[in-house]
C-alpha cells in the first residue's frame, strides 16, 4: 500500500507565505512525476505545479513566479512554497505522484487526502 500524506496548510493573509509538504510512504520501486493540484468550492480540481524525476518543473500562469515547487528524492517527498499569496489562491490542495511500486511493475497515480489553504485577511 502506498500513502500520500500532505502537510502545512492553514490560514494565511494576503501577501503571506505558506509550505506544503507531501510525503509518500509504503512500498515503492521509484517515484516519476510529482506534482500539486487545488480545487476550490465549485470549480474544477486544477494543476498547480508538476515536476519530473529529473527536476523539471511547470506551473500555468495563474502562480508562476509565486510557487515554487520542489521534491527530495531521498525522502520521497515533494514541497510547495507558495508565496505571495491571493484570496483566490483558497482551495483543498492535494498532492499527487506516478509511481512504480517494484520494479517491472506498472506505473500508477496516487493522490494525497488534500490539505486546506485559506488566503484571508
Amino acid at each position: 500500500q502506498v500513502q500520500l500524506v500532505e502537510s502545512g496548510g492553514g490560514l494565511v493573509q494576503p501577501g503571506g507565505s505558506l509550505r506544503l509538504s507531501c510525503a509518500a510512504s509504503g512500498r515503492i520501486f521509484s517515484i516519476n512525476t510529482m506534482g500539486w493540484y487545488r480545487q476550490a468550492p465549485g470549480k474544477e480540481r486544477e494543476l498547480v505545479a508538476i515536476i519530473t524525476s529529473n527536476g523539471s518543473t511547470n506551473y500555468p500562469d495563474s502562480v508562476k513566479g509565486r510557487f515554487t515547487i520542489s521534491r527530495e528524492n531521498a525522502k520521497n517527498t515533494v514541497f510547495l512554497q507558495m508565496n505571495s499569496l491571493k484570496p483566490e489562491d483558497t482551495a483543498v490542495y492535494y498532492c499527487t505522484a506516478v509511481i512504480r511500486r517494484i520494479f517491472g511493475s506498472p506505473l500508477y497515480d496516487y493522490w494525497g487526502q488534500g490539505t486546506q489553504v485559506t488566503v484571508s485577511s
